[in-house]
């Protein structure tokens, strides 16, 4: 490898599909795998993909409420059935908009086409911008198709251990981790978080490295120090903020995509005004598509390992839907179009795959992320001389005062349900939880709670868990 890459830093975005960021980041380009506009699905009526063109803070929550995302939903997404086929087959990618107008048969009336809803590059021109002056990559997916939980424990232990839904997890999540190895091998890393990290619920952390969390302040501090780790996770907003009037920028729908873009800024001009930046490698990507459109079918996958806790038979032989992943160096060519050399895409196992290789960590975790690409090759430049935009800046609309009181006492969403359920289950101490008996049930069935409750419950709980 001729890069010298001395820190990797991953911004993990929610619930956003390919063609819904960056489908027209290329209009009209034939090597570029994005939206050509014929692009359609039928329920009761054809719905085919559209923009509004006005960028209003309803717009900017497209689609809302939010999509189905749990493993049945996407089989309906993908095939337009609640079960996968057997034997496999290859998605027809037409039930975007049914699944989504079933979802509101039994409540509030959903419109079918607002999943089949894009942004163009001049309504998230932060990410846009990043993505013409560095790489962008067309070919990557989720790691599974189905919901947060399993994706994002992709990026950390290569597997899911068999499990398809946030609510059935075991916790504490007990694959080993790329942090846990990290910190064996003695290659400084940290995760950054604004309220909760999911990544606390790796069990091979718990004893040796809780002290590596640190809220997302401290990775601006770090960067402009020039203290950056060797490994950056950055987790986003994930709830509404009443005491800091603070919005969620985690883009999980509905919330507001601007809220994103900024968070996206703060962390590439941190990055970028950093005396790490010749050495530094960003990957900005998106755990799963969260039930928005995107029109590539998923392909076949390299199963991880044997385990199946799950009740649908799915071996995770799949990949899941296509997410926006925009790759960011000095070492990147401008405008690259960032692809693995063979059939296998990019997925979350990639970003464990790129890191065991720059920091030399040894043998993969799992059998998928040693058959994943990895990404050095799209580090191509000699040295490293593209420095691209000094800053960038998001449009961002004022939040109203008056709303607060209103998203607060909201009911939660099915990502903040599941981060409440969990802190719930955090022993006071780590050290505390060997005298219990694991949680083998996984997440509690309480009901969902309104935004605030569940954030107060997630402070408490995760703050005194990390001493912080």
């Amino acid at each position: 490898m001729a890069a010298r890459i001395e820190h990797v830093v991953v911004l993990m975005l929610e619930n956003r599909s390919f063609d819904c960021m960056l489908g027209r980041l290329y209009a009209g380009d034939p090597s570029y795998q994005g939206l050509t506009l014929n692009e359609s699905n039928f329920y009761e009526m054809t719905y085919g993909v559209w923009n509004d063109p006005q960028m209003t803070p309803a717009a900017a929550c497209i689609p809302d409420p939010d999509p189905g995302e749990a493993f049945t939903d996407m089989n309906v997404q993908l095939f337009g059935q609640e079960v996968r086929p057997q034997p496999a087959q290859t998605p027809t990618m037409l039930g975007f908009a049914r699944n989504y107008g079933l979802l509101g048969t039994s409540g509030s009336y959903r419109d079918p086409g607002a999943v089949m809803h894009y942004f163009t590059p001049e309504q998230v021109p932060v990410m846009s911008a990043l993505a013409r002056a560095f790489g962008v990559s067309d070919r990557w997916h989720a790691s599974a198709p189905c919901q947060t939980w399993p994706n994002r424990f992709f990026a950390h232990t290569g597997t899911s251990l068999g499990y398809v839904d946030n609510n059935t997890f075991h916790i504490p999540f007990e694959a080993p981790s790329l942090l846990r190895r990290l910190e064996d091998r003695g290659i400084y890393w940290r995760v950054y978080f604004h309220d909760m990290p999911q990544s606390i619920l790796l069990r091979d952390v718990w004893k040796c490295a809780l002290s590596r969390y640190r809220l997302f302040g401290q990775f601006l501090a770090d960067a402009h120090t020039g203290a950056l780790p060797n490994y950056s996770f950055i987790e986003p907003r994930y709830f509404t903020d009443l005491f800091s009037n603070l919005i969620p920028n985690d883009e999980h729908p509905p919330h507001n995509v601007l809220y994103g873009e900024q968070l996206i800024a703060q962390v590439y001009n941190a990055v970028r005004s950093s005396p790490c930046w010749k050495e530094t490698l960003l990957i900005i990507t998106y755990d799963e598509h969260g039930g928005c459109y995107d029109h590539v079918p998923p392909p076949a996958a390299v199963p991880p390992d044997g385990a199946m806790n799950n009740a649908y038979g799915f071996r995770f032989d799949a990949y899941g839907v296509r997410v926006p992943a925009v790759i960011v160096s000095p070492y990147i060519s401008s405008g690259s179009k960032v692809r693995p050399s063979g059939d296998t895409p990019f997925d979350h196992a990639s970003i464990i795959r790129t890191v065991r290789e720059i920091f030399g960590l040894g043998d993969a975790f799992t059998a998928r992320d040693e058959a994943a690409p990895n990404l050095l090759d799209a580090l191509s430049l000699a040295a490293p001389n593209n420095d691209g935009p000094i800053s960038l800046t998001a449009a961002l609309d004022t939040p109203d005062p008056d709303k607060f009181p209103e998203l607060g006492n909201s009911m939660t969403n099915g990502m903040q349900t599941a981060l409440s359920a969990a802190a719930k289950l955090l022993p006071d101490t780590p050290l505390a939880f060997d005298t219990q008996v694991p949680n083998a049930a996984g997440l509690p069935s309480d009901p969902p709670d309104t935004v605030a409750r569940s954030l107060a419950n997630v402070t408490v709980r995760t703050r005194g868990f990390l001493g912080l």
